[in-house]
C-alpha cells in the first residue's frame, strides 16, 4: 500500500498532512533544544516542522517503507533517517525528548507495541503524540470516497475500524501502552481542491487502502465510482475539512 513513489504520497495524503505537521508540532510542545523522533514519517511533511524547529542534527525518522525513506533523506539532509517499524525503533532508550507518529498508529501491526517503542525511545516526561483520520466518523478526507464505494460494492473494507480512527480510541491505546497524563484533542487540515479532477487523480495512484482498493477494480467498475463520486462533489473548486484524532501522554 506504500511501496509507491513519494510524488504519488504527495499528491495523496501529503496534501493534508503537510498541514497537520505545525499543529502536532505544538500539541508535542516542540521547542529549541529538543530531539524529536518522526515515526512512520512517510516522504517527511512532519519530518520538515521538526527541522525547521530543532535542526536537522536533532531530528531522526523512520519509515518502513523504502522509497519513502529514500526521499525523506533527500529532502532533509542531516535528519538521520532509517528504514524501520514503529515496532523495533533502532534507538537507545531515552534518546529523544519528543516522539511523534502521524496519520501512523492506525497502519502499525501492533500499534500498542509501536506506541511502547515510541514511550521506550523517548526521555523520561518527555511528550508522546500521534493523530489518526476520523475514518469512523467519515470526517477524515476520505470519507466521502469510502461512502460512495461502499454504496456501490457492500463488500468494499473502509479504513473505519482501524487503530485509533474512532473518538478516545487513540487515547486508550496510549493508556494501554504506559504514557501517562495523556490527553485528546482534535487537529484539522483545510484543503481546497481546484476541480474534481485534482481530488480524484491521486485515488489512482495506488496510495494507501483507498488507492490499493481503485487498483484492484476493473475499468468498468473504476468509472462508476469515479462518476459516483463526481455526481457528490461541486463541479469548480471546493475545500474538504479532514478531522483527525489527535492523543499526548508522557513517558
Amino acid at each position: 500500500m506504500f511501496d509507491v513513489a513519494a510524488d504519488a504520497y504527495d499528491r495523496f495524503m501529503g496534501r493534508y498532512s503537510s498541514l497537520l505537521a505545525l499543529q502536532m508540532a505544538d500539541l508535542a510542545g516542540v521547542a529549541a533544544g529538543q530531539r524529536a523522533v518522526d515515526v512512520g514519517c512517510g516522504p517527511g511533511a512532519l519530518t520538515s516542522e521538526l527541522v525547521r524547529r530543532l535542526g536537522p542534527d536533532n531530528v531522526a525518522a523512520v519509515d518502513p517503507s523504502a522509497s519513502f525513506v529514500e526521499a525523506a533523506r533527500q529532502r532533509h539532509p542531516g535528519v538521520d533517517v532509517r528504514e524501520a517499524t514503529a515496532e523495533a525503533l533502532p534507538f537507545p532508550d531515552g534518546a529523544f525528548d519528543v516522539a511523534l507518529a502521524q496519520l501512523v498508529v492506525h497502519f502499525m501491526s501492533d500499534p500498542v507495541g509501536g506506541l511502547r517503542q515510541m514511550r521506550r525511545v523517548t526521555a523520561s516526561g518527555g511528550v508522546v503524540a500521534a493523530c489518526v483520520w476520523d475514518h469512523a466518523g467519515a470526517k477524515g478526507p476520505l470519507g466521502l470516497f469510502w461512502e460512495v464505494a461502499r454504496a456501490l460494492d457492500p463488500t468494499a473494507v473502509d479504513e473505519s475500524n482501524l487503530a485509533g480512527a474512532r473518538e478516545g480510541h487513540l487515547a486508550e491505546l496510549f493508556e494501554a501502552a504506559g504514557l501517562r497524563d495523556v490527553h485528546s484533542s482534535i487537529v484539522v487540515a483545510h484543503v481546497e481542491h481546484p476541480s474534481f479532477d485534482a481530488w480524484w487523480e491521486p485515488f489512482t495512484r495506488g496510495v494507501g487502502p483507498a488507492g490499493a482498493y481503485v487498483a484492484r477494480l476493473d475499468d468498468a467498475a473504476k468509472d462508476r465510482l469515479r462518476a459516483a463520486c463526481r455526481a457528490r462533489l461541486p463541479a469548480g473548486q471546493f475545500g474538504i475539512d479532514a478531522l483527525a484524532w489527535a492523543a499526548r501522554g508522557l513517558a
